[in-house]
């Protein structure tokens, strides 16, 4: 792994490139050990020359945000649902499981993971901030570091208030 200091921004203070340079057959594995090990630095700004280990890359990324946003839109429709119709829980009780099987999901497979404390930069200006002209592929995928705390209590809370939502409407509903 090449990893720089850089005094482009203070958005991007140290960064580490992972580069496309094969010697031998492990290369791959190279790649994936020098991106785990700038994960677990926690480096703020990682630049991955190989496409392939950049698109896998950003694949389990996409799949995190996936998750988080399903996670929170079922929960914010269960409430939604089950404030409008409170007698049809066939209606709410899915959304409900939705979001708490992606509340879950997520809290097993990336709460943990390094890779999930990074995003993707898709912005021109920031990409353009960095030394991306000294590397030899084309389309290197950025990633950069981000506070996750936030996005952790809201996928909790809305499935937390969706589970509770519907807890009470059961209740209500086998106690009459």
């Amino acid at each position: 792994m090449s990893s720089i200091s850089c005094g482009c921004s203070e958005d991007f203070r140290d960064i580490a490139i992972i580069q496309e340079i094969y010697d031998g057959e492990s290369s791959y594995e190279v790649f994936e050990n020098d991106l785990e090990t700038a994960l677990e630095s926690g480096i703020s700004t990682i630049v991955i020359e190989p496409t392939r280990l950049g698109e896998e890359t950003a694949r389990w990324i996409a799949l995190g945000n996936c998750l988080h946003k399903t996670a929170v839109l079922s929960g914010l429709g269960t409430v939604l649902t089950a404030s409008l119709w409170p007698d049809r829980w066939y209606l709410y009780s899915p959304l409900a499981f939705t979001s708490l099987l992606c509340s879950t999901i997520y809290g097993v497979s990336w709460q943990f993971d390094p890779c999930c404390k990074y995003q993707v930069e898709t912005n021109l200006k920031n990409l353009a901030k960095l030394p991306l002209h000294t590397l030899v592929s084309n389309t290197p995928i950025v990633l950069v570091r981000k506070d996750d705390t936030y996005r952790k209590i809201l996928h909790s809370a809305f499935t937390l208030g969706a589970l509770a939502h519907c807890g009470y409407l059961f209740y209500r509903l086998c106690s009459t």
